[in-house]
């Protein structure tokens, strides 16, 4: 196991939501808008977004690297009397095919630097036409608040964070419905405290 799996794997082994069970505030504003179909949770952990899908009537399918945050979103699913489809593994190992999903959502999904690009261009891959990406994720500048406050959480290097002109270059086929780098207060479980700057991105695949 790497480094990076064992990290997520003991943050979401305790039996507390370590970024609590409701779903993300931005990611609720805006699935509410949508008629449901099927969508995706990369990097999903605990399932809480998820599981908020498949309760409005979203066909919800979610990845992650780590056993402990599906062992989680399984229970959660469960408390909540809905299903969802919950795949362990890097996301190319994984059995999703193209154009298979009407909504993807990013929503704190910060790959390791050096793929998280790479990942984008693949996820795009399995949105259909017309499809929509809701994105929510910690800015470049977010490292100015981290440094006032550390229970506001999020990666500490600059290249895990991001900025309007990646996720422009990212998504090049979208339709821009929203692209902003926005100052929030975060209030969700043990890891997202406090004020941060975030990049938030709903794009319509053309």
């Amino acid at each position: 196991m790497n480094n990076w799996t064992q990290r997520w794997d003991d943050r979401y082994k305790n039996e507390e939501f370590v970024y609590g069970e409701e779903p993300n505030n931005y990611f609720k504003e805006q699935i509410e808008k949508l008629n449901p179909g099927t969508i995706l949770f990369p990097a999903e952990g605990e399932g809480r977004n998820a599981v908020f899908a498949a309760k409005l009537g979203w066909k919800a399918a979610a990845f992650d690297i780590s056993e402990e945050g599906k062992n989680k979103a399984i229970q959660l699913a469960e408390n909540n009397n809905v299903s969802i489809d919950y795949q362990v593994g890097e996301l190319e190992t994984l059995d999703f095919h193209e154009n298979q999903f009407d909504a993807i959502a990013l929503i704190y999904a910060h790959f390791p630097a050096e793929i998280k690009s790479q990942i984008h261009k693949q996820l795009d891959t399995l949105l259909s036409k017309n499809g929509i990406i809701i994105f929510e994720a910690f800015s470049k500048k977010h490292l100015e608040y981290l440094a006032i406050n550390d229970k506001v959480g999020g990666p500490k290097d600059i290249e895990s964070l991001f900025s309007i002109e990646e996720i422009k270059a990212d998504f090049p086929n979208y339709e821009i419905i929203e692209l902003e780098e926005k100052e929030i207060e975060l209030n969700e479980g043990l890891f997202h405290n406090g004020t941060g700057s975030v990049i938030r991105f709903i794009g319509r695949k053309k």
